[in-house]
């Protein structure tokens, strides 16, 4: 075939043949190297896609440069979270460092059970979220305490990430202050607070189901976590101060300080705790050269906390293995993976592959429980194709807005739609920005987690089952415009697509 002169859509097979390419070998990659592959090989599997990609936009007459562009505007979108990234491996890294991360752990091996631990665990991030609207601050910060709680436990890390997750995505799917809820009703053309009454109810039962769950399987039998304290009160100062780091990070995120801000402004927090607490630690943690002055060492123990976490020699192998962690390198990987998986997303979106796919989907749809369970695999096959939640939530809403119009749904029917699906799966999908900051900041791999983490697919599963139910799927009269519009300005913005990631 002869390659146009000006670009020309592409055909159903040109479409699958690049999101093909990148199920195949991301699937692959892990049936070669197994969670390892996030550490390269699935960011080799993502270039290769995205040069497949490349070639079939060329072919269908699109320039080089004009998708070479494509995918560095798309790559530019992930930056807010690639800072955010290097936030939170600084945030560990002092965290460890000071002991604010062994407090975490002391206190909730002190005051929490493991019979009762997942439920626990996810109903106090649901809290904390719902009060900060944010799912990758709670797991940047009380998340990782309580991984470190559960490993002093033994128990399951990939059922806790479940939890913690869980209990971070209701409020990032749920609270006024989300920035994803604020564009979801925003994309669908609806007033917030009409939006949330709508995910309220499933949120509500999705939450139920999942705390149920982290109930039925928690670990029956006592604890005795007496040598992991007394290990604990041997190395570290133990006092209520270190959780001061903490208290700041909650605190500017309930006053919408923008999340790497409050995130570094943590990490510096924690910088400062070990000074204040066990300057000697940081001496220490410097091993500065003879005749260094002992305010540089600290300066140098602070800094390399910050770049390339915390690394404990406290004599106790599994202290050492809790506390051993954390710095801005650490995220490196994971930052290489949403730099790949986004340039695809660029690549793909410039072509229209994902416009093909679904448009026929749409025209599929018959029913209303057809309609709202296309719109919902629309959504996540843009989280797997795009790596964004963001394009997840303004792409397919834009796309599917017509179709709600036509067969008279109120629009809050398509944002609940989309607010139950955009933002939760995103954590669910390895080379998603979310899965991976999930995995790098909790240690646990996204396959690993995805499985536990309940309330990111019982929310989309339950709005597809309530849309066939014919529950809660109100209609406009024809002629009547639909109660509780959001502004022209707001669905201007959306339409434009996401700024800057604000987790």
């Amino acid at each position: 075939m002869k390659r146009p002169e000006s670009p020309q859509p592409v055909t159903m097979t040109e479409a699958i043949i690049p999101i093909a390419s990148l199920v195949v070998l991301v699937g692959l990659s892990y049936y070669l190297f197994g969670d390892a592959g996030a550490g390269g090989p699935n960011q080799v599997g993502l270039v290769i896609a995205t040069m497949i990609a490349v070639f079939i936009g060329w072919r269908r007459g699109h320039t080089l440069a004009s998708l070479g562009e494509a995918a560095v505007a798309s790559v530019s979108t992930g930056i807010g979270a690639i800072f955010i990234l290097f936030a939170v491996g600084a945030l560990i890294g002092t965290w460890a460092l000071s002991g604010t991360l062994v407090g975490m752990v002391y206190y909730g091996l002190k005051l929490l059970s493991p019979n009762y631990f997942y439920v626990t665990a996810a109903a106090i991030c649901g809290f904390v979220s719902m009060s900060i609207g944010s799912s990758w601050t709670v797991a940047g910060t009380i998340g990782i305490g309580l991984m470190g709680i559960a490993h002093g436990m033994g128990l399951n890390p990939a059922i806790t990430a479940g939890a913690i997750i869980s209990g971070a995505y209701l409020g990032d799917k749920s609270s006024p202050l989300s920035d994803s809820a604020n564009l979801a009703a925003a994309a669908a053309g609806v007033d917030l607070y009409r939006h949330l009454r709508e995910v309220f109810l499933t949120s509500t039962i999705s939450m139920i189901v999942a705390l149920g769950l982290f109930y039925m399987v928690g670990r029956p039998g006592d604890f005795d976590a007496s040598a992991e304290i007394y290990a604990m009160q041997g190395a570290f100062h133990i006092s209520l101060w270190l959780f001061v780091p903490l208290i700041l990070v909650i605190v500017l995120a309930v006053f919408k300080v923008p999340p790497f801000t409050a995130i570094f402004l943590g990490a510096l927090a924690g910088g400062v705790l070990a000074v204040c607490v066990a300057p000697e630690r940081v001496i220490a943690f410097a091993a500065a050269k003879p005749g260094v002055p002992e305010w540089l060492a600290i300066v140098k123990g602070v800094w390399l906390a910050l770049a390339s976490g915390y690394k404990a020699s406290t004599g106790n192998a599994q202290l050492d293995i809790l506390v051993t962690r954390g710095g801005m390198e650490s995220m490196l990987s994971t930052i290489w993976l949403i730099i790949t998986a986004l340039a695809f997303g660029g690549v793909v979106e410039k072509c229209g592959v994902l416009e093909r796919v679904i448009t026929p989907v749409i025209e599929k749809a018959k029913s209303a429980g057809a309609l709202v369970a296309s719109l919902v695999a629309s959504i996540v096959a843009t989280n797997i194709v795009t790596a964004d939640q963001y394009i997840a939530v303004v792409l397919p809403a834009r796309m599917f807005k017509t179709a709600f119009a036509r067969r008279g749904f109120d629009p809050v029917v398509l944002s609940r739609a989309v607010g139950d699906s955009a933002t939760p799966t995103g954590a669910l999908i390895p080379w998603n920005s979310c899965g991976a900051y999930m995995a790098a900041t909790l240690g646990v791999s996204t396959l690993s987690y995805a499985p536990y983490a309940v309330f990111c697919f019982v929310s989309p599963l339950l709005t597809i089952a309530i849309a066939y139910a014919g529950l809660r799927m109100p209609r406009v009269a024809p002629g009547a415009a639909p109660a509780g519009n959001a502004s022209a300005s707001a669905v201007s913005a959306a339409d434009a697509g996401p700024s800057d990631p604000d987790k």
